[in-house]
């Protein structure tokens, strides 16, 4: 998943991203590892917050412009 290299592309920690996505950085910092499966609308809210669509989050590679 995209969501790590996202956000340090935003230059945002994981609270910053968790605070805009309105998820703790714990949660955050998971979904990061693959610790969790996250939900639609949890990818939905990570998408929002990085200004992305949410399939970029899920691509191989990077993401397009």
């Amino acid at each position: 998943m995209n969501v790590r290299r996202l956000r340090h592309d935003c230059q945002w920690t994981q609270e910053e991203l968790g605070e805009r996505a309105g998820l703790s950085a714990r949660y955050v910092g998971a979904v990061e590892r693959g610790d969790v499966s996250a939900s639609v609308t949890v990818l939905g809210r990570i998408a929002d917050a990085l200004g992305v669509e949410p399939g970029v989050l899920l691509r191989n590679g990077s993401p397009a412009p």
